[in-house]
């Protein structure tokens, strides 16, 4: 099939599975073109095997910046009419499913081959920016117009369900992300001392300065049972100024590493006995899976999705957002006994195996553009 991506060019999920995606279909023959506005980072480790379309747009005093989303547009119905889409692709409501519904309706007026659209949603795109008054008419819209709307987790379509009315006739279908288990694999060598892992954007929602508190809380319990421990961080963002004043000011900086954008993930998920997610929303944790099939237990929040990803006492433990207590404790007992969270590690990979592979969520997504390209539609 010939299949069109539009996705945000992040570090963060909806980024990362459209470029994973994208690479997958790729490597299954299918003919892979994939639009943003700057190369997704994910993407730079690719074969080649996608045709990657940078569009930017002109910059023009009138504008405050320039008008990208329009450059993509431009450039998909460019693609279309010259070679042919099956599939356009929309990773996040806004504005990418919007983009893709005006590039079917301008080529349906030029009488251009039929094109379907898939949106993905990935969370954020439905509970805080969609959901927004000012944005909310146009994520509904773009949820009701495609030919087909997927979600990443079971919570995360019951959110939509509640958030929006109506959608596609056939419903929205919950295809949950996956992880390549080859490049995210267990190793045997663990870290010199039992070491807490976190990878984010460092916005808000995931309550990085929050982290480094409760690591600051158990390293004191951990140090009063003569043990000792180190946090590593991983990405950049808007609270990044914020942590490294809450490291300095619980006095733990010499045992939080910040290791800022890196691409050697799985190199250092492997090694790491525990990895931390402290966010207050979470559609899934795309992070947390790929420390799963790294081997390494996960202490996480219970909010959104996670539940789907993590199953708390085997796989990791989950404990209340609002609980710091709780959370530092977790964390204190299990880099105290490195071997349970061994354990717990063993557990989560074996889980990720048997529900997250890549080739087996992927092909879901190949059976759903196949019903839609073959004219029956995604219902049953």
């Amino acid at each position: 099939m010939r299949i069109g991506i539009i996705c945000h060019p992040t570090y963060g999920g909806s980024g990362v599975v459209a470029s994973e995606l994208a690479l997958s279909l790729a490597e299954n023959g299918h003919s892979i073109h994939l639009f943003s506005h700057d190369v997704p980072p994910r993407l730079l480790r690719g074969s080649g095997g996608v045709e990657l379309h940078v569009a930017q747009g002109s910059p023009y005093p009138l504008f405050h910046s320039t008008p990208h989303d329009l450059a993509i547009m431009s450039r998909v119905l460019d693609l279309h009419r010259s070679e042919g889409l099956d599939v356009l692709h929309a990773h996040y409501a806004l504005p990418h499913a919007i983009s893709a519904l005006l590039v079917r309706e301008a080529a349906r007026s030029a009488k251009l081959d039929p094109l379907k659209v898939v949106t993905t949603l990935h969370g954020t795109d439905i509970t805080l920016v969609g959901n927004d008054p000012s944005y909310a008419p146009l994520t509904q819209y773009a949820i009701t117009a495609s030919d087909a709307v997927t979600v990443v987790s079971e919570d995360l379509a019951a959110r939509t369900r509640v958030n929006f009315d109506g959608g596609p006739s056939c419903g929205i279908h919950v295809i949950p992300n996956f992880v390549d288990l080859e490049e995210f694999r267990p190793v045997e060598e663990r870290s010199e001392i039992a070491s807490a892992i976190h990878i984010s954007n460092f916005r808000r929602v995931k309550r990085v300065p929050w982290l480094v508190n409760a690591f600051a809380d158990a390293l004191a319990m951990l140090r009063a049972q003569g043990k000792d421990a180190e946090l590593v961080l991983v990405g950049d963002g808007p609270q990044l100024g914020e942590t490294r004043r809450v490291a300095r000011e619980r006095d733990v900086c010499d045992r939080v590493r910040f290791l800022g954008l890196r691409s050697d993930l799985a190199e250092l998920l492997a090694p790491a006995d525990l990895f931390c997610l402290a966010s207050t929303e979470e559609s899934f944790g795309l992070s947390a899976l790929e420390a799963m099939s790294s081997g390494t237990a996960v202490l996480g929040t219970r909010v959104g999705g996670v539940a789907e990803v993590v199953v708390d006492g085997t796989t990791g433990v989950l404990v209340d957002p609002t609980d710091r207590a709780a959370f530092a404790g977790e964390m204190a007992r299990l880099l105290g006994d490195r071997q349970e969270a061994a354990q717990l590690g063993a557990a989560a990979r074996e889980r990720a195996v048997a529900r997250f592979d890549r080739r087996t969520v992927v092909e879901q997504y190949v059976s759903l553009y196949r019903e839609l390209v073959g004219g029956a539609g995604p219902c049953p």
